[in-house]
């Protein structure tokens, strides 16, 4: 084990702890200000078991890099960025989903990060994350489907026997009559509904307590692009008479107090559009139809510019951490 602490982290050990951190920070402020607010005693444990979580990831996470004399980041912190007086803001419903959503996305960011592990400690908390997650991905996902508040995807009718594609069209679709959605197809265009609409409930509640005029009209112009997202994704499934998920509006209070920093805010929403980006990039690779794959990235191209604005104010305001960066030679050289 000594002789395994002498390997140092690579760039990509350290940016993986460095965006778990960042994000765990911002989940701690999340997770313990629904803690406060939760009166369904049910869901309150769920809460505080991802609270736990995400607070043991956190130290461990500072005990590695402070180790390796790595800077740990400031990240986001409840005594600074929540104010936990103030009054309830979402229905515990809402949290629930929040929570459950979350998991889904910390499978796939862990499991990225698992394969950036080279280091054996790294790779064996990767390993426990994984394991952790999947643990509270069930515990919320059965909680949801016991009080009935989990929506389902689409059911397919059953298919008795193999087929094969025999026409062009199957892809190249661009004219005339559009061929019926595969089921990967549908799984992103409903998937990607939830996502925006989740999002869209989230930044509709931000919108009522942020303190910043320009915060105030990114958040704004952010819920018009999810509703716009959710409108076409919509269309899509209704096209091939699919049903279309619920959205979380009505989950949301009307307070308008003090409740979260715009820092706060800033973070979730322009992590949320990163997340987007990466999404619709896989529900491309996944959708062989040409109208598919033509709006997703037309909508990415629109997130981008969304998520460049977002990171202005930031920058701006001072709220973005600097990630870990390889040093840059040509400068290091004029210093000469």
């Amino acid at each position: 084990m000594e002789q395994e602490k002498q390997v140092k982290l690579t760039s990509g050990e350290i940016t993986q702890l460095f965006n778990q951190y960042t994000q765990d920070s911002a989940s701690v402020c999340m997770l313990s200000y629904f803690r406060e607010k939760a009166e369904d005693t049910e869901i309150k444990t769920v809460i505080e078991h991802s609270l736990k979580l995400s607070q043991a990831h956190l130290k461990k996470i500072n005990t590695i890099l402070t180790e390796e004399k790595h800077k740990v980041p400031h990240g986001l912190k409840v005594e600074e960025d929540v104010d936990l007086t103030a009054p309830r803001l979402y229905a515990d419903s809402y949290a629930l989903t929040f929570v459950h959503q979350m998991s889904s996305i910390g499978l796939t960011t862990y499991g990225s990060s698992l394969s950036f592990a080279v280091r054996s400690d790294i790779t064996a908390f990767y390993k426990e994350c994984l394991s952790e997650t999947i643990e509270l991905y069930e515990m919320a996902k059965d909680l949801l489907l016991s009080k009935g508040l989990y929506i389902r995807p689409p059911y397919f009718p059953t298919h008795d026997e193999a087929d094969f594609v025999k026409k062009q069209g199957f892809i190249w679709d661009i004219l005339g009559e559009k061929r019926s959605l595969i089921g990967t197809e549908v799984t992103n265009l409903y998937a990607n509904i939830q996502r925006n609409a989740l999002g869209t409930a989230l930044l509709t509640g931000f919108s009522q307590v942020a303190q910043s005029k320009d915060v105030k009209k990114f958040l704004t112009r952010g819920i018009e692009i999810g509703k716009k997202h959710i409108r076409l994704f919509s269309e899509k499934l209704k096209e091939g008479n699919l049903p279309v998920p619920m959205t979380w509006d009505a989950d949301i209070t009307k307070s308008t107090a003090y409740t979260f920093s715009d820092k706060l805010l800033m973070y979730y929403t322009t992590t949320l559009i990163s997340l987007s980006i990466g999404f619709y990039g896989t529900a491309i690779a996944q959708s062989p139809r040409m109208d598919l794959g033509g709006m997703y990235n037309r909508l990415s191209v629109e997130i981008q510019k969304f998520s460049e604005d977002g990171a202005n104010i930031m920058i701006k305001n001072k709220w973005l951490e600097q990630p870990p960066m390889a040093p840059n030679r040509t400068d290091l050289a004029k210093k000469n």
